[in-house]
């Protein structure tokens, strides 16, 4: 709530700003700067998980295809007593998954063919476990509107400098020097932009997936089916294509890889994810 209260405000703020430095004062910009926000945040609230599958051109699972999937997904639904989240494919060889949604009854799963292909039945009914544990935990609901409303930001920003660039081309004139003042604040924007990204990812994203690993080995009772399907996901060297820095916290593991990554190394100040040593030493610690 918090959240999306403060992403109608700096919103609104920027709209409002904006809208007197290229037109000047007039009393009815704080009513559509808060329109314009609350439109935002509404949009992001509702679509997020269709915003989400698109950048990352995930297909929807089908039984005839997915059948061991669909079936690993009934017999976990079975144990939580959670509803069944739709279940999308993302044609990637590397291996990886992430929930997204608003909340159980509107949730999405999402993993790559290279998971499917690559892990055993017990690392996928773990993996599987991981994202329905994000989803019964709500995580997917505070992940899915912050890399929404981020990405948002950065769409805002990047607007801003190329009406400006534009604008400015009217040497001299009140409108040239309104755009220059535009330009100076999306760029503001774009570079506090990545700052502001990491910092909710350094709250949020670290401690929801330790929080989301113990989960699953709840609804599993088989910690090294997660531990050996998290070594292979670190293992394997393939970054995916379609991964992007707005979505990365959404993934079980960072969907970009680090040349010379070691699985024992510490997690960085800056990581969207606890390194998998960390994780595996932490799973290690629950049996």
């Amino acid at each position: 709530m918090w959240i999306v209260l403060g992403f109608i405000l700096f919103i609104a703020l920027i709209t409002y700003f904006a809208g007197v430095v290229a037109f000047g004062p007039n009393p009815i910009f704080p009513i559509i700067a808060l329109g314009f926000a609350s439109v935002s945040a509404f949009i992001a609230y509702y679509n997020s998980d269709k915003i989400i599958l698109k950048l990352s051109n995930a297909r929807e699972a089908t039984r005839e295809e997915h059948l061991q999937l669909k079936t690993i997904m009934d017999g976990l639904c079975i144990a939580t007593g959670l509803p069944q989240p739709r279940l999308y494919v993302i044609d990637d060889p590397a291996l990886n998954a992430f929930a997204t949604g608003r909340n159980p009854e509107n949730a999405v799963i999402a993993i790559t063919t290279g998971l499917l292909n690559k892990l055993d039945k017990y690392e996928l009914e773990a993996v599987m476990a991981h994202e329905l544990a994000h989803i019964k935990n709500y995580d997917i609901l505070l992940q899915t509107i912050v890399t929404v409303m981020v990405g948002f930001v950065v769409i805002l920003s990047d607007f801003a400098v190329r009406y400006a660039f534009f604008n400015n081309r009217s040497s001299n004139s009140d409108s040239g020097k309104a755009g220059l003042i535009i330009l100076v604040v999306g760029i503001v924007l774009m570079v506090l932009t990545p700052v502001f990204t990491s910092l909710i990812r350094l709250a949020l994203s670290r401690k929801r997936e330790y929080l989301a690993d113990a989960t699953a080995v709840e609804i599993t009772r088989k910690p090294d089916g997660l531990i050996r399907a998290l070594e292979k996901l670190t293992n394997d060297p393939t970054e995916m294509k379609k991964a992007c820095n707005s979505t990365a916290n959404l993934y079980i593991v960072s969907p970009f890889k680090k040349k010379n990554e070691d699985k024992k190394k510490k997690t960085g100040w800056f990581d969207t994810h606890p390194s998998i040593g960390d994780r595996v030493k932490a799973l290690q610690n629950l049996q």
